[in-house]
């Protein structure tokens, strides 16, 4: 796994980048997390370094656009290859998700971070999900869990209010609660009940 940096690495990274921090910001955040970095760092760096607005365009902006080079990356990649280094049991499961429900399966996986983000990029790569579906599902499902991430890391800096608070939990809520409802839905293949024929009973002479 790769270091993350401590809050005070951070700190001294943004004061170096002077004005040009939010594009520094948006460009790291982005080239990063192609690779299997943890996106919540840069989640919380951008609520503690701009604040609800900027924080938020800046942290789904940069996610999506990751998650789109990424996908593009290894789909230009040798798949077999890509697909020969993706073993553990959390790949196959994700993987067996998007082949049953697609670009939904992006949407929910996107909801909470139980499976981290690069890998959900990899095997989206791997799959046969359209480019444009993944951009959207993926746009929308790490909405909720971000703006539950940057205003709770705004929090830190004691420059929020009680109701951003409630806000946070609300979106935090939203995602559990699609991802559970998700589980519970059945998927395409688990609607089909093949029909059983009667077997015709033998002539008799």
């Amino acid at each position: 796994m790769m270091p993350v940096p401590s809050a005070q690495q951070v700190r001294d990274w943004a004061d170096s980048c002077g004005p040009l921090l939010p594009l520094v910001f948006f460009l790291v955040h982005t080239l990063v997390c192609v690779t299997p970095f943890p996106r919540t760092v840069f989640t919380v760096s951008a609520g503690m370094l701009f604040g609800p607005a900027l924080g938020l365009s800046l942290a789904i902006a940069a996610t999506t656009v990751s998650a789109v080079l990424a996908l593009l990356l290894v789909r230009a990649l040798d798949k077999d290859r890509v697909r020969a280094r993706l073993t553990h049991p959390t790949v196959r499961a994700i993987d067996t998700r998007l082949a049953r429900r697609g670009w939904l399966a992006v949407g929910s996986l996107r909801l909470i971070a139980f499976a981290p983000f690069a890998v959900v990029n990899y095997c989206a790569g791997l799959s046969s999900v359209r480019t444009v579906p993944y951009v959207i599902a993926t746009f929308l499902g790490i909405i909720p869990g971000t703006i539950g991430t940057v205003l709770l890391a705004d929090a830190l800096t004691n420059h929020t209010s009680p109701a951003q608070i409630l806000v946070s939990g609300a979106c935090i809520a939203i995602g559990i609660l699609g991802l559970v409802l998700d589980t519970r839905l059945a998927t395409p293949e688990e609607d089909l009940v093949p029909e059983v024929a009667a077997e015709p009973e033998p002539v008799r002479p």
